[in-house]
């Protein structure tokens, strides 16, 4: 085979990111559906060899049985005929019988290449595919390529995908040439080919992001324990470390907040709130509510469930805060109070210190009556 043929394969195999072998079977399998469509039929065994210096000069084979009577002569050849071509074939072998029809080269081509396009775009569609699966649940580097409004198209890989509004951080301002992270949360293979669901907002962007940043996380000496988040306004984040000596909260934090701000400015400005987690649910909630100074807090139920009728039992906590506190407990348009049920899994009621006594009267009433 020539080597400019070889060359051209090899640029096509590095392009469209597919191995050589694969567009040889494509080239194979197109020349043989042209030559079942003008000449054969669907049951012979039909082979391709390249012998010549292009696609041309290919050589089309089909493969009979040697037989003593003929009864299908698309599948079978006498022994006789097969001699003339292979001097030592007995009965029940397989031969190969040279059928390239004359001209074929030419009319070949033309029919095939559409065969051809479609397999080339098919194999790299499958190649799209393994390479995004194996980068399926992780954190990675795109740059915006085109902004229309809502619309934004970002070039990952050398590749395109867009970024669905819903999953744009709010207020974010997106243009030509950004360089952004994106959690790549799942890959569908579809007839068009492989589909990427990216996101700014996802949960799991601040997960990869601190797991990128924070060598103790990577390393599991700190583990993120849970993330509930505002995207683009506020985060909470609990980790922890059974490590000795290492403060999980403050290797998140850095020297001078360097590594939480160089997440807070890859999303934004998203304020970003690390709780250190404790398996005490009361610790935990209290915690989760900072900067607000929680009081006391009483666990209802903790665990989720059915009761007797079939209805969803949730995890619920009362907290208790002065007056003065409230506020800053519950957040602007309840962010603090609603990141917080996020994070400890629990639901979170609200009550002014003086309500304590009568609640937990109540409470032991409501117990003692069960």
């Amino acid at each position: 085979m020539s080597q400019d043929f070889i060359a051209a394969i090899k640029m096509l195999a590095s392009e469209k990111n597919i191995s050589e072998e694969q567009i040889f079977d494509a080239i194979s399998s197109a020349l043989i559906t042209a030559y079942r469509k003008d000449y054969g039929n669907k049951d012979q065994d039909i082979e391709v060899d390249f012998l010549g210096h292009s696609i041309e000069s290919a050589t089309i084979y089909v493969i009979k049985e040697v037989v003593d009577d003929i009864e299908d002569e698309d599948i079978e050849v006498s022994l006789a005929e097969a001699k003339k071509i292979q001097k030592d074939v007995e009965i029940g072998d397989e031969i190969r019988i040279d059928v390239t029809p004359v001209g074929y080269g030419r009319i070949a081509t033309q029919s095939a290449k559409q065969v051809i396009l479609q397999r080339l775009q098919e194999a790299e569609k499958d190649s799209l595919y393994r390479l995004f699966k194996d980068k399926e649940d992780s954190v990675l580097f795109a740059v915006v390529n085109r902004v229309e409004g809502t619309h934004i198209d970002l070039s990952l890989d050398k590749h395109t995908v867009s970024l669905r509004p819903r999953h744009q951080i709010p207020g974010e301002n997106y243009y030509s040439g950004k360089r952004i992270s994106i959690y790549l949360d799942k890959v569908k293979q579809t007839p068009k080919g492989p589909q990427l669901s990216i996101s700014r907002t996802h949960k799991n962007l601040i997960r990869g992001l601190l797991e990128r940043e924070i060598p103790e996380i990577a390393s599991e000496d700190v583990v993120i324990d849970n993330i509930a988040r505002d995207p683009g306004v506020r985060s909470k984040v609990a980790v922890s470390s059974e490590t000795e000596g290492i403060d999980a909260v403050g290797a998140c934090v850095g020297q001078k907040g360097m590594r939480i701000n160089t997440i807070t400015d890859e999303l934004a400005g998203e304020r970003i709130d690390l709780v250190e987690y404790h398996e005490n649910p009361e610790i935990f909630i209290k915690r989760s509510l900072q900067p607000a100074d929680i009081a006391h807090v009483v666990i209802i139920n903790d665990k989720e469930g059915l009761d007797g009728n079939g209805r969803r039992i949730k995890k619920r906590a009362a907290v208790f805060v002065e007056e003065s506190e409230r506020a800053m407990a519950v957040g602007k348009r309840g962010q603090n109070i609603r990141l917080a049920t996020d994070l400890t899994g629990f639901e979170l009621d609200m009550y002014n210190i003086e309500e304590l006594e009568l609640f937990m009267e109540k409470l032991m009433n409501l117990k003692g009556g069960k």
